[in-house]
């Protein structure tokens, strides 16, 4: 693997106990062959009721570079993602899903962008060159793709893949860019990206390897309709100011 002198993975967990030993077997592996000076591996739980908090606390025994941050109440995904990648110090900060639905591996792929500038690389299932080892049922990919281009009229931002949780930011975009975020649920993937167009920071999409994860988060009515109505709170509490 290609060389970067410091990367933190930003980890958000909730009730993860049952899936979460292929999550640390994925960072076992990777920290064995990636050649990075320095690793963080924060992790923030986002008021877990199982036993996530204690297999984490447990890892932390077996590898010194995981750090724990964890919430007592469930807040939302775009809360504890904003927590993490704020919390982090890397000059490079990569989101993932705790399912490893893209594989850590597939962060090879970024490192030529990052190395030529590219301050936001994100990992796209719909570029030419992806692979959808297991797709979602078809209604998902329907509603997917329907928020998809709603996301693109609303924010502005051109991108094929607003959802995909396999993201990399420099220090500098994180910080900006985060600590302007607000929307602590399903929509804060394009609130990120809008904020990223907003403050002029080049987004580049690479097409990654994507396995659906049958035991998904999202609850279609509820989220889906929360994720419609937080499009348009983007869209019209920012506007099309640049950040300063």
């Amino acid at each position: 693997m290609a060389h970067l002198p410091e990367l933190a993975l930003i980890i958000p967990v909730f009730n993860e106990e049952q899936r979460i030993a292929k999550t640390f077997n994925a960072l076992r592996d990777f920290l064995k062959h990636a050649k990075i000076s320095r690793l963080d591996i924060v992790f923030v739980d986002d008021g877990s009721r199982d036993g996530t908090v204690r297999a984490i606390q447990q890892f932390q025994g077996e590898c010194s570079s995981v750090r724990l941050i964890s919430y007592p109440d469930n807040r939302g995904k775009g809360f504890v993602v904003r927590k993490g990648m704020l919390a982090a110090s890397a000059p490079y900060r990569l989101i993932l899903d705790a399912d490893m639905s893209t594989p850590l591996t597939e962060f090879e792929k970024f490192i030529p962008f990052l190395e030529k500038g590219c301050p936001v690389v994100i990992g796209t299932r719909k570029g030419r060159g992806a692979i959808v080892a297991k797709p979602q049922a078809w209604y998902r990919r329907k509603l997917g793709e329907g928020y998809t281009i709603l996301a693109n009229l609303v924010t502005g931002v051109k991108v094929s893949d607003f959802t995909c949780g396999f993201k990399c930011f420099t220090g500098y975009a994180a910080d900006a860019i985060f600590s302007r975020a607000s929307i602590d649920r399903w929509s804060f993937d394009a609130e990120i990206l809008f904020l990223a167009r907003a403050g002029g920071f080049q987004i580049c999409e690479v097409p990654v390897v994507w396995r659906n994860d049958a035991d998904s988060r999202v609850r279609l009515t509820k989220d889906l309709l929360k994720s419609f109505v937080d499009l348009f709170r983007i869209r019209f509490r920012r506007g099309r100011k640049p950040l300063v």
